[in-house]
């Protein structure tokens, strides 16, 4: 599961049109990202650095949650676990000068559950490349989030069109026991 930019200040041009719709984003998201865990799907956050260039997790974690920052609540409501990983980004996407695909190949993936914000620009995408990596992919409508429905029905909307993306609402993933084979490796269980 790659939940992206959740850790986030919320401080851009439109960021006070997001955080009304990243409010309710977390309702949904933060029990979803728990039942993945609880079922052993690895949850990798992908977060923007914020030209932080010297940071870590930390320096982006404390940055947007500060008294002053816009994104405080949202980025505390979904705070990642201490079993969960955590990649910075520099650019709108998961994949683009990341080691988001080491990992994902580490870890033996084949689908990916994608959750956050923007849905038309990070979300987008990341899809977009996790596409062109031929993952199957599943974009979780009610766990995503942009300025307006607009926008995140339009990106929505490209994605299943284009580039066969299924999206759902995480209440329709439904996980399916994998078979018992030995593996090095456990991989993680699979989803419909």
């Amino acid at each position: 599961m790659l939940i992206i930019d959740v850790i986030n200040d919320l401080e851009f041009p439109g960021g006070e049109n997001v955080l009304p719709w990243a409010l309710r984003m977390v309702e949904r998201l933060s029990p979803f990202a728990e039942r993945m865990r609880k079922a052993g799907v690895p949850v990798i956050y992908v977060n923007d650095n914020f030209d932080l260039w010297r940071s870590s997790f930390t320096d982006v974690y404390k940055h947007c949650t500060r008294k002053d920052s816009r994104g405080q609540r949202v980025a505390r409501a979904l705070k990642p676990r201490p079993d969960d990983y955590f990649i910075l980004k520099p650019k709108h996407s998961a994949f683009f000068a990341t080691s988001l695909v080491p990992l994902l190949e580490h870890l033996g993936t084949k689908k990916l559950l994608l959750a956050g914000i923007a849905t038309n620009l990070c979300v987008f995408f990341s899809a977009h490349d996790a596409h062109m990596h031929e993952y199957k992919i599943t974009v979780l409508s009610d766990c995503c989030c942009a300025e307006s429905d607009k926008d995140h029905d339009l990106a929505l909307d490209q994605l299943q069109r284009f580039l066969r993306v299924r999206v759902c609402r995480g209440d329709e993933v439904h996980l399916q026991p994998r078979s018992r084979r030995r593996a090095t490796r456990k991989p993680p269980p699979e989803w419909k």
